[in-house]
């Protein structure tokens, strides 16, 4: 999945630029997670986007809350707690995001 920062919305998100493409990396409760321009896989609201693309990869798990709310990650992003040790800079959680966000951004192009 592509998106876009809507430009009228690019006040709230001075880490992102309007009108930029990004690569979706998960939805975390119907939020998107993308590599923002300092790098960082940071958690935005979806409705602050334009999709460019809807494509989303065939691999990744989807789950649903209790309210109905969307996760979906690749399968080695999936685990509970995966983010907290990743920016906790769990030597093991950075090298398999790294290996994966690699390999997907190169799908891309």
């Amino acid at each position: 999945m592509i998106v876009q920062l809507k430009p009228e919305r690019s006040t709230e998100w001075p880490d992102l630029t309007p009108n930029q493409q990004y690569v979706v990396i998960g939805i975390e409760a119907d939020d998107l997670r993308l590599l923002n321009d300092a790098g960082q896989p940071f958690l935005y609201p979806a409705d602050a986007f334009d999709v460019v693309d809807s494509t989303e990869p065939s691999d990744w798990v989807t789950e649903y809350g209790d309210d109905g709310e969307r996760y979906a990650y690749p399968p080695e992003l999936n685990e509970p707690g995966f983010f907290e040790d990743f920016f906790d800079a769990r030597t093991e959680a950075v090298r398999t995001f790294w290996r994966i966000i690699n390999r997907r951004l190169a799908l891309q192009t």
